[in-house]
């Protein structure tokens, strides 16, 4: 089950993946939904949000909620260190900005380079797994990070979900 895998395709199938770290583990999410990266700075906590919301902070005038994925994939509490970086998404009409350990490059995966998710447990909900992506020894697990934040245990994304 590959759902036709809903990253950036070019003219000749090749996908445009972001590939970062969270862990161990090598994500890959679309390029077209990445706004920006930033270094991760001081946010303004919400009272009584979820852990992994880690709080808000202002972009140029706008308030983006910032959601550390470390916590949401049950990954534990990382440190945050000059690796840190926030990877400001802009998903619909929704700004959101993700926590990772660090950002790596960006991959061009033919279609040969990406297989189905396999049903696994853990933090991270097969709903939101587009695949596996391979380059050379590398693994990239491939998120619908669109999917992802409009997920009601997000609580982020009424807009999201209306707007994707």
């Amino acid at each position: 089950m590959n759902r036709g895998v809903l990253v950036s395709e070019s003219s000749n199938n090749e996908l445009e993946v972001l590939s970062f770290r969270l862990g161990k583990e090598e994500y890959g999410i679309s390029i077209l939904t990445v706004q920006e990266i930033r270094g991760y700075g001081a946010v303004t906590r919400i009272a009584n949000a979820p852990a992994f919301l880690k709080g808000v902070i202002n972009l140029r005038g706008q308030i983006v909620p910032i959601v550390d994925m470390r916590i949401k994939f049950s990954l534990g509490q990382a440190g945050y260190d000059s690796f840190t970086v926030v990877i400001i998404l802009n998903i619909g009409r929704q700004v959101i900005g993700m926590v990772v350990d660090s950002v790596s490059d960006v991959v061009t995966l033919a279609p040969d380079q990406v297989r189905p998710a396999p049903s696994i447990g853990g933090g991270i909900d097969a709903d939101h797994l587009l695949g596996l992506g391979t380059v050379g020894e590398r693994m990239l697990i491939l998120l619908d990070i669109e999917r992802l934040m409009a997920a009601p245990d997000m609580g982020l994304a009424a807009s999201v979900a209306d707007a994707a």
